[in-house]
C-alpha cells in the first residue's frame, strides 16, 4: 500500500508537455543533420554527373576538331603534290591560296619536307619581326622536331618514286580544348569544395541553435523539480526521526543538479577560464561520482602530474566532461568493470593528458569515428549529445583535443584529454608582471 503524501510536504511533477518538448528537440536535431547530410551527397552525386557529362562531351568534341585538322592537313598535302606535279597549271594560284586558306583559318602549325629532308614550305610557325634567316632556321628545327613526336607524318606523292612528308601540331584552338577539362575539373572541385563548407557552416549554425534551444528547455524543465527539492531537504531536516546525513547526501546532489542547471542555461555564451589544479578537479568529482554509480564499478586515478600543474578551465563545464565520458564508460560496462583515470604531463610536450579507459564492450572502428557526430549513440533511447557537447567543451572552449585513443571490441575503449598545460610558478610569474 503505498501512503497518501502528508499535505505540508513539498510535492512536484514534471509537466509531460516537458517531455514532448525535449523528445522533439531530439528529433529535430537529428533530422537536421539527416537532411544536411543527404543533401551534401546529392550535390557530390550532381556534381559528379555534370564533371563526368563535361569530360565526356568535351573529349568528343575534340576528337572530331583533330579529325577535321588532319583533314585540312591531308588536303593542304594533296594542294602541294597538284603543284609540284603540274606546276605550269594557270589554277595555281587559285589551289595555292585556297590550301594555305585552309591551314590559316584553322591555325595549324604545318612543314612540308621535301624528298631531300629538307623543310622547304611552313605554315603558322610564329617568328619574330626581325628574326634572322639563321633564327628562323632553328625556330622549324625546333618546331619539326616536336611535329615528329606529336602526329605521324603526311605522305605526299610527288612522281617518280619521291616522297616528302607533312609534319603538323595541333591547333592553339585544339591544345586549348585539350586542357579545358582538366580545369573543367578543377573548377568543378572547387565549386565542390565551397559547396561543402557553405553546408558545413549552415549545418554548424544549425547545430548551434539546436543545442542552445534543447539546453535552455532543459534547464527551465528543471528548475520546478529543484525548487521542490529544496524544500524537501529543508523538511527531512525539520523532522528530528529521520537522518541528516541523508538530507546532507540529498543536499549534495541538489547542489549537483543546479551547477547542471547553470551548465544548460549558459550554453551559447562564451565560458570564464581560470587556472585551476587539474589533479584535484579530477579527484574530487571522481570521488563524487563514485558514490553516484553501481557498487560494482570500482574507479582508480593514475596522478603522475606536478605538484602546482595548472590549467586554464572552466570548472564547471570540465567536469561536465569527465562526467560524460565516465558515466558513458559506466554504460558501456552494463555497470560492472573498472575505470582507470591516468594524468600526466610528458616532459616534452606542454599539454596534460588525461586518458579515460574502460573495461566495457567497447566499439568498432566505424562507431568510434562517428561517436562524437550529433544524434549518433549506440543507445536505444540515447540522445547522441553527451560526447559532441563534451568534445566541444574541450576543443572549442578550451583550446584542447578530445579523441578516442583506441578502442577494441569486448575489451574496452580510451578516451584522451589534451589540454594546454601550465605550472604554478608560471602563473605566479605571469601575476607579477602584469602587477607591476
Amino acid at each position: 500500500m503505498i501512503a497518501e503524501t502528508p499535505k505540508n510536504k513539498p510535492r512536484f511533477r514534471l509537466h509531460p508537455a516537458a517531455l514532448l518538448n525535449s523528445e522533439r528537440l531530439r528529433r529535430s536535431l537529428v533530422e537536421t543533420y539527416e537532411k544536411k547530410g543527404n543533401l551534401k551527397y546529392a550535390i557530390g552525386v550532381v556534381l559528379l554527373f555534370l564533371s563526368i557529362a563535361s569530360l565526356v562531351y568535351t573529349n568528343d568534341l575534340v576528337d572530331k576538331l583533330e579529325e577535321r585538322e588532319e583533314r585540312e592537313v591531308r588536303l593542304f598535302g594533296e594542294g602541294l603534290r597538284y603543284i609540284i606535279n603540274s606546276p605550269d597549271d594557270e589554277n595555281f594560284n587559285v589551289v595555292m591560296g585556297f590550301i594555305q586558306d585552309a591551314l590559316n583559318f584553322y591555325q595549324i602549325p604545318a612543314i612540308y619536307v621535301d624528298e631531300n629532308n629538307f623543310p622547304s614550305v611552313f605554315k603558322n610557325i610564329p617568328f619574330s619581326k626581325n628574326a634572322s634567316l639563321r633564327e628562323k632556321e632553328r625556330i622549324v628545327e625546333a618546331h619539326l622536331a616536336k611535329m615528329k613526336k606529336e602526329h605521324p607524318p603526311v605522305p605526299v606523292q610527288i612522281g617518280e618514286g619521291k616522297v616528302g612528308y607533312i609534319y603538323y601540331s595541333n591547333s592553339f584552338l585544339l591544345t586549348q580544348l585539350r586542357y579545358y577539362p582538366f580545369i573543367q575539373l578543377s573548377v568543378m572541385l572547387l565549386i565542390g569544395y565551397l559547396a561543402y563548407l557553405a553546408f558545413s557552416a549552415a549545418r554548424k549554425a544549425e547545430q548551434n541553435r539546436v543545442w542552445v534551444g534543447l539546453a535552455k528547455e532543459t534547464a527551465h524543465q528543471l528548475g520546478t523539480p529543484l525548487s521542490s527539492l529544496m524544500a524537501w531537504v529543508e523538511y527531512f531536516r525539520s523532522d528530528p526521526n529521520i537522518d541528516s546525513s541523508i538530507a546532507d547526501e540529498i543536499e549534495k546532489d541538489v547542489v549537483r543538479l543546479e551547477m547542471i542547471t547553470t551548465r544548460f542555461s549558459n550554453i551559447g555564451s562564451v565560458p570564464t577560464l581560470k587556472q585551476e589544479s587539474v589533479s584535484f578537479i579530477v579527484t574530487s568529482f571522481i570521488t563524487y561520482l563514485q558514490k553516484r554509480v553501481s557498487s560494482k564499478v570500482h574507479f582508480y586515478i593514475h596522478d603522475q602530474l606536478a605538484e602546482g600543474q595548472t590549467a586554464l578551465l572552466n570548472k564547471n563545464l570540465f567536469e561536465w566532461v569527465v562526467e560524460n565520458i565516465c558515466k558513458n564508460a559506466v554504460d558501456a560496462m552494463a555497470g560492472i568493470g573498472e575505470i582507470h583515470v591516468t594524468l600526466q604531463a610528458p616532459p616534452s610536450s606542454k599539454e596534460i593528458l588525461i586518458d579515460i579507459t574502460d573495461t566495457g564492450k567497447g566499439m568498432t572502428k566505424a562507431n568510434a569515428n562517428k561517436i562524437f557526430n550529433p544524434g549518433f549513440s549506440t543507445k536505444k533511447r540515447g540522445w547522441g549529445l553527451g560526447l559532441t557537447l563534451a568534445k566541444r567543451i574541450i576543443e572549442d572552449y578550451h583550446g584542447g583535443k578530445l579523441f578516442v585513443k583506441s578502442s577494441e571490441v569486448g575489451k574496452g575503449t580510451t578516451f584522451r584529454i589534451l589540454i594546454p598545460a601550465k605550472v604554478m610558478e608560471e602563473v605566479v610569474e605571469q601575476d607579477q608582471d602584469i602587477e607591476s
